[in-house]
């Protein structure tokens, strides 16, 4: 049937076409033998999926190439392998309470790739001038010109670090292709300057510098540990209180600076640690910071009638204060070409309990003559009061510790604060030790499982704790420290002001204002040091510029605010019996 019905086609066919299909046929150039239309065609279509593999082949090659080229410059920022690229390029720190401190975040850069337009000529479409003043109107602070010849050198880098993604737009926005915005990850501190003295800062290819990022540096940089954040000792809540607190202080003392401490006496560890003036790790980098001395650690000062206490706790050890109510002579003591004073007549005698409610340096200074010289600098040595302070920092004052034997006259003026210059740590660690029982331990900023609390050693016998528990409580209560006494909280401790030393002797005008409190005194937990830096006498203080009118206030406000917090709730129902030495306190005082 169908043969029968091709016959007419092919007689309807000229006889040209007719010869033409019955010759031999002829191959075209191209075409393969026995191929036909369907099998050229096919065979075509493979030769341009060839053509266009072997063009995409080569295009990935070339940006092989370019990505190999960039790599082996060292210039541009890059991930060298997966496990880079998964894991973040630094540790997370956090606060006991897992809050961030210190976190790597994506941040956007501005680079300067020259090479950018090729070989074409100018890597810059305008001149580095303008390229410079526009600039200039995206980053107020750059040094214009300096950036202009930074563009005019051609030299690749960056240019500035940290950009907002505003700022990103409007550089994108100039149509500079050299100026690149590579997307990386930056060092970010989400709390800003609190607690900037302990955390320190990190500069770019230099790791961490100042604080605990120094410290911890081959902790948080190990690919094995730094997916776990490092849990410090601090309460971000505790330190937030304050900071406040010290700058509310300081600003209205006009003082020069401040600092302040939050030690847990039964561990160690820093439960907050301040130092004011502050700076902002955010914004420090290789050229550093302003206002990086931490006061708290790295400040030594003589620190006055707070010593009167470890002093007094010394004596009781000792067994040289036995009877608190025996009278001691409190007129002025001639002490070689010295007179040692006090800051107002007192009357004829006093007992130890009156002498610390008081502040009588007479008084402690004819203690610390009768406990000796050996004995005294034996229990300062003992709260490591010789040596720089136990803490991880790197910022450590060296106290100025009288050398060779002590004098006569030295060990009666370290027995009241002076002749002895130490650090604010020092002086909480030596709290701690003489309120918790006895036990001295050193002070972290590492947050502390319950079996990693070091035993410490024993400073104090348990019975001289106890009553140096009594004895703080009364100067709350009766003396100098009464502003520092937040209702429900049990607050003990002792105030300290004291002359800065300078050339020539002491500058009469330049105080060192301390108040060095525990709470709550009948079961100590806390003790809280705050220290502050030649404050003046304003309103605020009453025209004052002693302890009693600067520092002790700052801890009456921050008890209150801190002590919830820390699990300690006010309780006009409890506090330390001192029922056996009040009738030695004269109350009307």
């Amino acid at each position: 049937m169908n043969a029968i019905a091709a016959r007419p086609l092919l007689s309807g066919l000229s006889a040209p076409l007719r010869s033409a299909h019955a010759a031999t046929p002829v191959i075209p150039a191209g075409r393969l033998p026995g191929a036909g239309i369907r099998a050229q065609m096919l065979w075509s279509a493979r030769l341009r999926v060839l053509w266009l593999l072997g063009g995409f082949g080569a295009i990935a090659l070339i940006a092989l190439l370019r990505i190999a080229t960039l790599g082996l410059g060292g210039n541009a920022p890059q991930r060298t392998s997966l496990e880079e690229a998964l894991l973040p390029p630094r540790g997370e720190i956090t606060d006991r309470n897992g809050a961030p401190l210190a976190r790597a975040f994506p941040a956007y850069a501005m680079w300067f790739n020259p090479k950018a337009m090729g070989d074409s000529g100018s890597p810059l479409v305008r001149s580095p001038a303008e390229v410079a003043r526009a600039l200039k109107e995206i980053f107020p602070d750059i040094d214009e010109a300096r950036m202009a010849k930074r563009l005019a050198s051609g030299q690749a880098g960056y240019l500035r670090r940290r950009l907002l993604p505003e700022e990103a737009n409007r550089v994108f926005a100039l149509g500079e292709i050299a100026l690149e915005i590579p997307r990386e990850t930056d060092r970010y501190y989400p709390q800003g300057t609190l607690a900037a003295h302990v955390l320190g800062y990190v500069v770019e290819d230099q790791g961490g510098k100042l604080g605990m990022e120094e410290v911890l540096e081959k902790r948080l940089s190990n690919p094995d540990l730094r997916t776990e954040p490092v849990a410090l000792s601090l309460d971000l809540r505790v330190q937030g209180a304050l900071e406040d607190e010290l700058r509310k202080g300081m600003l209205a003392t006009n003082a020069l600076g401040a600092a302040g401490i939050v030690l847990d006496v039964e561990t160690g560890e820093v439960m907050a640690m301040a130092s004011l003036p502050e700076f902002d790790p955010n914004t420090a980098g290789a050229a550093g910071a302003v206002n990086v001395f931490n006061r708290a650690t790295n400040g030594v000062y003589e620190l006055g009638s707070t010593f009167k206490p470890l002093t007094v706790a010394a004596a009781i050890d000792a067994g040289v204060v036995r009877d608190l109510g025996r009278q001691w002579n409190a007129a002025p003591v001639p002490v070689g070409s010295r007179t040692i004073k006090d800051s107002h007549a007192m009357g004829p005698s006093l007992n130890v309990p009156q002498a610390l409610v008081h502040s009588s340096n007479t008084v402690t200074a004819r203690v610390a003559d009768e406990l000796g010289p050996e004995r005294l600098r034996r229990a300062m040595i003992d709260l490591g009061m010789d040596r720089r302070p136990f803490i991880e920092l790197p910022a450590k004052g060296k106290p100025i510790w009288p050398q060779g034997a002590w004098s006569r006259v030295t060990n009666m003026t370290v027995g009241f604060g002076h002749g002895l210059a130490v650090t604010p740590l020092h002086l909480a660690s030596a709290y701690a030790a003489m309120v918790n029982g006895g036990i001295w331990r050193p002070a972290t900023l590492m947050r502390l499982a319950p079996a990693d609390v070091p035993r410490g050693r024993r400073v104090f016998k348990e019975s001289t704790s106890s009553r140096m528990r009594q004895l703080l409580r009364m100067i709350s209560l009766y003396g100098t420290g009464k502003s520092a006494d937040a209702p429900g909280y049990r607050v003990g401790g002792k105030t300290g002001s004291a002359e800065k030393a300078g050339v020539g002797g002491y500058n009469k005008t330049a105080l060192v204002s301390s108040f060095a409190a525990a709470f709550p005194m009948d079961a100590p937990r806390y003790v809280v040091v705050v220290v502050v830096d030649e404050p003046k006498g304003t309103m605020a203080s009453s025209f004052q510029r002693t302890a009693a009118f600067t520092s002790a206030p700052i801890v009456g406000k921050l008890v209150p605010r801190i002590g919830p917090m820390l699990g300690v709730q006010p309780d006009d129902s409890r506090d330390v019996d001192i029922s056996d030495l009040r009738y030695l306190v004269d109350k009307g005082e």
